[in-house]
């Protein structure tokens, strides 16, 4: 019974520190988008191979809150400032190719689905999407984006559940490769996750 006891006590206190380690921040990336699917999930999944780190951590793309007045610099949005998954910001793939994209429908109600490891308080999530004749062959700039999103979810302070979705009208105008860029602002910590997805209008 003693030696039950005792193991009891250590499982238990792995459990607690486990949790103590998620609830305070020390395990702090934990979401991305696969609808449409975004370029970190394209690594994960394997359809993108040779992405390095990404490939093992969808959810770890995270940097600092605030975008577009503030956030991650112009040609590392997509990496969300994070040198680690600097391949997320390349305008082609590692191997060279073109990213794969969603083909969506201007006008048309689109349904966004993100998935979490982890559900931090949120304060919105942001919807942004490049501008008619961007510049494909750079990393994406704030030049190359309208910066005023088409979708605005508020969410109040709230932790999501395991998988969020909500739908919102796509912009009209838009034709050919485009880059949706969603924003999924913490509400309690600094930081925010970006996920880009390449679609065609």
């Amino acid at each position: 019974m003693r030696t039950k006891a005792k193991l009891y006590a250590a499982v238990l206190g792995l459990t607690t520190a486990g949790a103590f380690v998620l609830s305070t921040g020390g395990a702090s990336s934990h979401g991305y988008t696969d609808l449409p699917i975004s370029r970190q999930k394209l690594c994960a999944n394997g359809t993108v191979p040779n992405c390095g780190d990404i490939q093992w951590e969808p959810q770890s793309v995270e940097g600092p809150k605030g975008f577009p007045a503030s956030g991650p610099a112009d040609g590392r949005l997509c990496s969300g400032n994070n040198t680690r998954f600097g391949q997320l910001d390349s305008p082609s793939t590692p191997s060279g190719g073109a990213w794969p994209t969603t083909r969506v429908n201007g006008g048309q109600s689109y349904t966004f689905r993100w998935q979490f490891t982890a559900m931090h308080a949120t304060t919105d999530f942001k919807y942004y999407v490049t501008k008619q004749g961007w510049n494909q062959n750079r990393a994406l700039t704030r030049a190359d984006l309208n910066t005023t999103p088409f979708l605005t979810v508020p969410y109040g302070g709230q932790r999501p559940p395991s998988t969020l979705s909500h739908s919102g009208t796509l912009p009209t105008g838009l034709s050919g490769h485009h880059l949706i860029l969603a924003v999924w602002t913490v509400a309690d910590t600094s930081n925010a996750f970006y996920a880009c997805s390449d679609v065609t209008f």
